[in-house]
């Protein structure tokens, strides 16, 4: 069982961070059934049946961290992602319902939206430059993200600094939304 292999190395784990992600890009018109049903199973189902599968461990300890991995995509459409959107758009809700679930057991649930950051599911963004330079300007801080602005938030939502807080989605976007 994966709970169990999980657990060989250094006993059962008490945090676990959902960021499996896969945008296929296509217009509403040709995605296919397999294309959302991908989607939807990497991105919704995936972090809803493996912290299923880790939460006997974490209730029995009375604490544990589940940290899902959201999108501007939870609360903005964008062109060509409609799976894509609608699985982010689950994540925030199923980080919430996770919380109410689990948390009278210790564990705490929340999520990271991302803003642009430069990694393989959006090399084809960074890729066109003039693309990467528009998102850029579209932040109050002028840029996209590098993968170290993301370290923070996720080391505290992990910590127990972060004790109280669960059901959020925490937009680490550069100020995307909010511009």
């Amino acid at each position: 069982m994966l709970a169990d292999r999980a657990a060989e190395p250094f006993g059962p784990p008490g945090i676990v961070v959902h960021a499996a992600g896969l945008n296929a890009r296509q217009p509403w018109e040709a995605v296919t059934d397999a294309a959302w049903d991908a989607q939807i199973e990497a991105m919704l189902a995936a972090p809803f049946f493996l912290s299923r599968l880790l939460l006997p461990a974490m209730r029995e300890r009375g604490w544990g961290r589940v940290l899902n991995i959201a999108s501007l995509q939870s609360v903005r459409a964008m062109p060509d992602s409609i799976p894509y959107g609608a699985a982010k758009g689950g994540v925030a809700q199923l980080t919430r319902a996770m919380a109410e679930a689990w948390g009278r057991f210790g564990i705490t649930c929340n999520a990271i939206a991302l803003g642009f950051f430069p990694t393989g599911l959006t090399a084809p963004v960074f890729a066109d430059t003039a693309r990467a330079e528009r998102l850029a300007v579209q932040t109050c801080l002028g840029r996209n993200g590098r993968l170290e602005d993301l370290q923070g938030a996720a080391l505290f939502l992990c910590s127990p600094a972060a004790d109280y807080m669960t059901g959020q989605v925490l937009f680490v976007d550069g100020g995307f939304t909010a511009k």
